[in-house]
């Protein structure tokens, strides 16, 4: 693998990285055992921790709020496909042949396999090597203060409090298997619908209905 050969990174065990870009469809369709899923929820820890550790050491003044938001600023899906994206890791995914896979689903399984092959990392050749990954990856976006994640839902309310409007979000629909899940969310301004917004978490549904709403209440 490039990847490897581009950060000097000597591998022990490869089969991990190659089950690290294993989508779950290619598993199904190819009778194989193992996919993505599980080095990716590995993945996501570690990457949290990583990243955490170099937020609290970067400023003592940051309180515990402002470090979260900063934290997921740097680690949401948006985030992790630009991560991904960057370093050629869509080149390495296997997928299934079903056709119904929809542009979302496969940028959500891009953003996916950063966190998976981090899974990989650290399985592999342990914390400091990953630390060490991240520091050349995500912590330069984090020295260049990138924005990955706007707050739609905070700037809608601070909007709505000044003039006491109440706002109400509502699930719509929620559909899928229980490990890859698309949710419907409405916003609803004084009982009215202002945006209807979809995402793989109910948060992220939120947030793309209040982007929407936005620019009708603005």
């Amino acid at each position: 693998m490039e990847l490897l050969k581009t950060f000097s990174i000597k591998p022990i065990n490869t089969h991990l990285y190659e089950v690290a870009f294993l989508h779950e469809s290619y598993s199904n369709e190819n009778g194989l055992c193992e996919c993505y899923q599980r080095l990716e929820f590995l993945g996501d820890a570690v990457l949290d921790l990583v990243v955490s550790e170099f937020l609290y050491n970067m400023d003592s003044n940051l309180t515990e709020g402002q470090l979260t938001q900063m934290r997921s600023n740097y680690v949401c899906k948006n985030a992790l496909y630009t991560y991904s994206m960057e370093l050629g890791l869509d080149k390495y995914i296997k997928l299934g042949s079903n056709p119904e896979l929809i542009r979302r689903e496969i940028d959500s399984v891009i953003s996916d396999v950063f966190e998976s092959f981090i899974g990989a990392l650290y399985l592999d050749l342990g914390l400091e090597t990953v630390k060490d990954f991240v520091s050349k990856t995500v912590i330069t976006h984090v020295n260049n203060k990138d924005v990955f994640l706007h707050d739609y839902k905070s700037e809608l309310k601070l909007i709505c409090d000044k003039d006491y409007r109440e706002i109400i979000y509502r699930l719509i629909r929620e559909e899928g298997e229980p490990h890859d899940k698309t949710f419907t969310m409405a916003v609803l301004i004084k009982g009215k619908n202002y945006g209807i917004g979809t995402g793989g978490s109910k948060k992220e549904a939120e947030q793309n209905a209040a982007k929407i709403a936005l620019t009708k209440i603005i």
